[in-house]
Parts: structure tokens; C-alpha cells; sequence
């Protein structure tokens, strides 16, 4: 499941994502994504850290309220030390397998997160997913 509110890069993670057979719902706002999230429990979320209606850190706290066993792949075009701190809270707060990512973020690193989690990344910096 993915939340971004650039629903470019939403579906450049939806492409990633699917031939690896994953089963994928896309979403654009914080509420949206909890309501999909309630109905599905998906095996992993891909978390934007800002967006317009919430912040991924507010994000990552309701999955633990939800006691979400996903693995959890976090997202930002910001400073990487953002997307490491909401790690940290995380894994703090007791949820299992969570990755970073920075935009701009290749395939190749994406699929790589998705089929690997748990660990954090660098920037590709090539521009591909942004």
C-alpha cells in the first residue's frame, strides 16, 4: 500500500511494485490511506513523510495504534535525516521491518527495498522516480 500526495511518483512505485507481485493500492491523502489500510492490513506500506494532510511521522504513530506487523518503507525528497529520524520512532514504537528511502530513487533501488526490507538506503540521485 502507498501513501504519496504526488501521484506521479505513487505510480511509479505501483509500477515498481507490481511485477513483483505485489498486490498494490495506491493513495494520495493520510485519511484515505487509513480507511484502505483498515480494510486490506497490507504486507507492506510505503509512507510519503510529507503530505499536505499529515506527516509520516503522524502516519507511522496511528500504525502503531493499529499494531501494524508491515514492513514499512519511508519515503522523502527532503533531508534523508528526516526519513532516518521517523525510522528511529518507528522502530522505537515497536513496528518490525522499516526502510528508508530518498527521493529521487531509482527502480532498481526501489525494487531492491521492496524485496529486502528493514534496511535504509541512499539517494540514487539519477532522477528516475521523482
Amino acid at each position: 500500500m502507498i501513501v504519496d500526495d504526488e501521484p506521479r511518483f505513487a505510480a511509479f512505485v505501483e509500477r515498481v511494485a507490481q511485477p513483483l507481485d505485489f498486490d498494490v493500492d495506491v493513495t494520495n491523502h493520510g485519511r484515505e490511506f487509513k480507511l484502505a489500510y483498515k480494510r486490506r492490513r497490507p504486507d507492506v506500506v510505503v509512507i510519503d513523510m510529507v503530505m499536505p494532510d499529515i506527516d509520516g511521522n503522524e502516519l507511522i504513530l496511528w500504525l502503531v495504534e493499529q499494531k501494524c506487523d508491515a514492513d514499512i518503507i519511508i519515503i522523502t525528497g527532503y533531508h534523508p535525516d528526516y526519513a532516518l529520524n521517523a525510522r528511529l520512532l518507528a522502530e522505537f514504537k515497536g513496528l518490525r521491518s522499516v526502510s528508508t528511502l530518498s527521493k529521487p530513487v531509482s527502480v532498481s533501488r526501489l525494487r531492491e527495498a521492496l524485496l529486502n526490507p528493514g534496511r535504509e538506503f541512499e539517494s540514487d540521485m539519477d532522477g528516475e522516480g521523482k
